[in-house]
């Protein structure tokens, strides 16, 4: 719990930063490539996440994996030196993209499906969307092959499910009944 609110706290202030010098969206990109490269690597995870390994290794590999970023970017990695504090990266990384997206007005809608969407059961989706929201959306999909078909769909704390397991289950509670 106290990785997250450190996390939330480095995140605010390098949107600060990032907004300041007008590049907030390019940090934004950044955040997404790093949190996604850390949560799909676990050798890069592991590598950062261990106590063992000096901060200035780490400091400077991470460099080299994430050579590419903006200047605001490779500042949270030298302040993560500073701090060692390199293991909550990926959910800096996270909680910005999350910050981003609040200021923007956009709001991430959590889609489940059974299978990969079709175009079908994405116009389906985006038409329940409109219900909810009227903010801009960023579509998280995953597939779970045990909700069988439909769908179910979360956005903040509201959830719609349209998924065949649980119209099985509602069926089999009235059948029970």
């Amino acid at each position: 719990m106290a990785n997250t609110r450190a996390a939330i706290r480095y995140a605010k202030a390098i949107l600060d930063i990032a907004n300041d010098k007008g590049a907030a969206q390019a940090v934004n990109n950044d955040m997404t490539l790093i949190a996604s490269t850390i949560s799909e690597n676990a050798e890069l995870s592991n590598f950062i996440a261990n106590p063992t390994t000096k901060v200035e290794v780490k400091e400077s590999a991470l460099l080299e994996v994430f050579s590419n970023v903006n200047a605001v970017s490779k500042s949270l990695l030298h302040l993560l030196y500073e701090n060692k504090r390199f293991e909550i990266l990926g959910d800096i990384a996270t909680e910005y993209n999350a910050l981003f997206d609040e200021m923007n007005g956009v709001e991430v809608a959590k889609v489940t499906t059974a299978i990969a969407m079709d175009a079908d059961l994405q116009s389906k989706v985006l038409a329940k969307i409109a219900t909810f929201s009227n903010k801009k959306i960023t579509i998280e999909s995953t597939i779970d092959p045990s909700i069988i078909g439909g769908f179910i769909l979360r956005i903040g704390d509201k959830q719609y499910n349209a998924s065949v397991a649980n119209r099985l289950q509602v069926l089999k509670r009235e059948l029970s009944n």
